[in-house]
Formats: C-alpha cells, sequence, structure tokens
C-alpha cells in the first residue's frame, strides 16, 4: 500500500498525516518536537504509521466476525497495552542512558542506587499509568517519565540526602539520548505483546499479524510548520504553514472561508477561497504573547500542566481583565494577582479571553471574519480558549458557522500530505506567497 506524507514541524510538537492513494486519512502521529529534527519527523511518522495498521487491524477484526462493540473494546485495550509495551522499552533505553550520564564524583555509587530505585518505582507503576479510565500528564515519553522521575527523585534526596540537582541533572542529560534514539520496537511484536493476557488472544494472533505484514511504501511526502526550514527535506518539497493550513482546513471543512491557527510559536489568520486556495492573511510578530508558547509558560509559573489549563480556567466565576500579554511581564503581573487574592481560575479566564482578544486583532487585519470559520491549531483543544474564541466572534460578527475539530492541531500535516498528493499526481498548487503579501499589503 503506497501512501503520501505530510509532516508539520511544530516549536513544540510535529505532527504527521498520512494518506492513501485515495486521498483518505490512513493515520495521524504527533510527538514533541526536539533538538534533532529529522528524529522528530521520523518518529511523528512512525506513530501516524502505527495509527494507520491500528486502522488495519480494525478491519482485520471485522472481517473475522468481531462485532463493532467488541471490535472498539479490542482495540482500545490493545492500544492501551501498546503504549504500555513502548514505555516499558523506553524506560530500558532510559536506564542505559541515566547510568552514561552519572556525573563522575564520590557519591556517584549512592547516586547509581538511587536511580536504580527511581527506575524500580516507575517500572511497578506502570501498569497503573496505563489502566482503563487512568489520567497522565502527557503521552509523551519525556514529559511522563519526566514527570514520575522526579517526583521519585525528591523523595531520593530527602530519604538519603543527596543532591536532587545531582539526580535531575543526571536525567536531562539522558534524556537526550532517548528521545533523539530510534522508536522502540515494531508494531507486530508490540501488538502481539500487548494483546496477552486479554481474553481470546488466540483468536487476536492472525488479524495482529496480517496487520503488521502490510507492506506500506512511501509515494510522497511535503513538510511544513513553524521549523520547515530546518526540516530534512529538499526545498521542492516544502510548504508554508499557511498554505497548508488554509488547505487542510478546507479539505476539513470544504465550507470554510476563515481560518484561525494559534500555534505554539505563532498565530496566523488566514482567509481562503472556495478551493481553499490562500487570498489573505496576516501573522503575530515574533513575540510568543498569544500562542501556546504563552500558556506554556504560564502553566510553568502555576506548577500544572498545559492541559490543565482550560479545565481550570472553565471553572472560573469572572473574568479579570489582564493587562499584559508579553510573557516577559505575565509571571509578575500573575504572581501579584494571587498575592492579592484572586482566584486562579478567574486570572486564567483572562488570560485566555486576552489570548483570544490578540487572535482577534489579527483576524480584523486579514480582512474579518466568515463564515465558515474553522479554528485550528493545538489551542484549539482548550475548551477555555475556544469558548471565549467562540463569544467573541458572536459578539462581533454575528451567529455563524464555526468549525472546531478534535483533529485541529493535524490541520497543517493534512493540507501538507495533500500537497505531497497533488505534487505526486502533477497537479501541484503554484501559489507564490511573495506575490500574495505584496497584494495584501
Amino acid at each position: 500500500m503506497r501512501y503520501c506524507v505530510g509532516i508539520d514541524l511544530g516549536s513544540t510538537t510535529t505532527k504527521a498525516v498520512v494518506l492513501d492513494e485515495d486521498g483518505g486519512v490512513l493515520g495521524r502521529g504527533i510527538t514533541n518536537s526536539r533538538s534533532n529534527y529529522e528524529v522528530a519527523c521520523d518518529v511523528a511518522l512512525v506513530e501516524a504509521l502505527t495509527d494507520a495498521r491500528f486502522g488495519l487491524l480494525a478491519r482485520e477484526l471485522e472481517r473475522e466476525g468481531f462485532d463493532a462493540a467488541r471490535r472498539e473494546s479490542l482495540l482500545a485495550d490493545l492500544e492501551r497495552g501498546f503504549r504500555e509495551q513502548q514505555y516499558r522499552a523506553q524506560l530500558d533505553e532510559l536506564e542505559g542512558a541515566l547510568d552514561q550520564a552519572l556525573p563522575k564524583v564520590q557519591e556517584r555509587a549512592q547516586l547509581a542506587a538511587s536511580v536504580a530505585r527511581i527506575l524500580g518505582r516507575m517500572r511497578e507503576e506502570t501498569p497503573e499509568l496505563y489502566a482503563p479510565g487512568a489520567t497522565r500528564k502527557s503521552d509523551f515519553f519525556r514529559d511522563l517519565a519526566g514527570s514520575r522521575y522526579m517526583h521519585f527523585a525528591e523523595g531520593e534526596a530527602r530519604r538519603h540526602e543527596l543532591s536532587f540537582d545531582a539526580l535531575a541533572g543526571t536525567f536531562d542529560k539522558a534524556i537526550l539520548v532517548v528521545e533523539n534514539s530510534p522508536q522502540p520496537g515494531r508494531f507486530g511484536s508490540l501488538a502481539l505483546a500487548a494483546s496477552r493476557g486479554l481474553q481470546g488472544a488466540d483468536a487476536l494472533i492472525p488479524p495482529i499479524r496480517r496487520a503488521a505484514d502490510v507492506l506500506l511504501e512511501e509515494a510522497a511526502s511535503v513538510g511544513t510548520g513553524y521549523g520547515r526550514a530546518t526540516l530534512p527535506f529538499p526545498k521542492e518539497r516544502i510548504r508554508s504553514e499557511i498554505l497548508c493550513h488554509g488547505l487542510g482546513a478546507h479539505a476539513m471543512f470544504p465550507g470554510t472561508r476563515t481560518v484561525l491557527d494559534i500555534g505554539g510559536q505563532d498565530t496566523k489568520a488566514i482567509q481562503v477561497d472556495q478551493q481553499g486556495i490562500v487570498t489573505s492573511f496576516q501573522m503575530n510578530d515574533r513575540c510568543a504573547a498569544g500562542c501556546g508558547r504563552y500558556l506554556g509558560y504560564i502553566a510553568d509559573e502555576m506548577n500544572m500542566g498545559v492541559h490543565e489549563l482550560g479545565p481550570l480556567a472553565m471553572q472560573a466565576n469572572r473574568t479579570i481583565r489582564i493587562n499584559s500579554t508579553c510573557t516577559v511581564f505575565a509571571g509578575a503581573e500573575l504572581r501579584e494577582r494571587l498575592a492579592i487574592g484572586e482566584k486562579r481560575e478567574d486570572i486564567l479566564s483572562g488570560l485566555h479571553r486576552a489570548i483570544v482578544l490578540r487572535a482577534m486583532s489579527l483576524l480584523a487585519r486579514s480582512g474579518g471574519i466568515h463564515s465558515e470559520f474553522t479554528f485550528t491549531g493545538g489551542v484549539a483543544k482548550n475548551e477555555a480558549a475556544t469558548t471565549a474564541l467562540q463569544r467573541l466572534v458572536h459578539e462581533n460578527y454575528g451567529e455563524m458557522t464555526i468549525n472546531i475539530s478534535p483533529d485541529s492541531i493535524y490541520t497543517g500535516a493534512l493540507g501538507a500530505a495533500l500537497f505531497a498528493r497533488r505534487d505526486r499526481r502533477g497537479d501541484m498548487v503554484n501559489v507564490d506567497l511573495n506575490q500574495l503579501k505584496k497584494r495584501v499589503n
């Protein structure tokens, strides 16, 4: 089976979308962006192909006569077990990297013993992390393993009078090695390991093997995103993220005329025609205010995960007016408001509204908002941001269709995959962005 792939290298996450030769989505994958962009692209692609193989497995289970409810339950259990097997394999890699990263100091033996105990506890709790209904801080190994390692390291440092900084520094060195290594394991072996212990495991072996044996061959690829200039792709296989978000939003919602993308490092307001071709756009400046990076900074200040900000903001009884969305001053204003007794949820509600107000300004400069309006990018998964956006759009532009998809973070990668498919078919869309800028300005 031949496929076309689009890869969106963002400042915080790298996404991949794989299309079959008919243009249908085979799979989607996401990973954290890292210092080695080539590895980030490879991991995102592996994740997308893994997702594709789970889709192939679903077809095989259907052919085997499993009813819809049983298929859904089995696939959920298998994927959870699959992720657990991946996590365990990466813990094994982390163990070797930690041993190499231990500082050559007098206390090295004590540090090594503490690291071994930390890893032991991390392995012991793994089944709980991947139990049905379990919530995790993140599915990215660096984030998940990092939070658990630091949690156990704090206890080790207190109990054994060791330097927490030495334990933390060892992890920081080791994780760079692990996350810049190839993804461990293959689909077939990990899926078979995940199937052990499931009810009717023997019946799962043949469909898993058939799904794993399907030959997937790359036919074409296109890269985009904030870091596209550093992608390990030839120049002719790179597309502007503005063009890709426009085309991807049109593919997801064909009636789209206005697109807003709030990503990790920049915000884009885009107008498209009935074919999804960009007619005008505006971008924020290099300041990270109003972007996902700003939310990440606030999360760090509040010692929370980024994914926790939206739910907490939705608990607000009122929305506090925030004077500055500059990351340089945000921490100071946040601490000041907390010191005078303002509630965290009310502050966060105001922060989300301030971010959206900056985006509304960009939309106005790009030509306003026209129905249908599509919100893309990672911030589209934040309920507080989407609620604030919907309210402000309706207040300023009246009632209209606003599209927000659970898969919004993949919009840019989807557009890139569609360009790859068009390139392969010889149906290239040649849009000169410099000429477009001249028309807009």
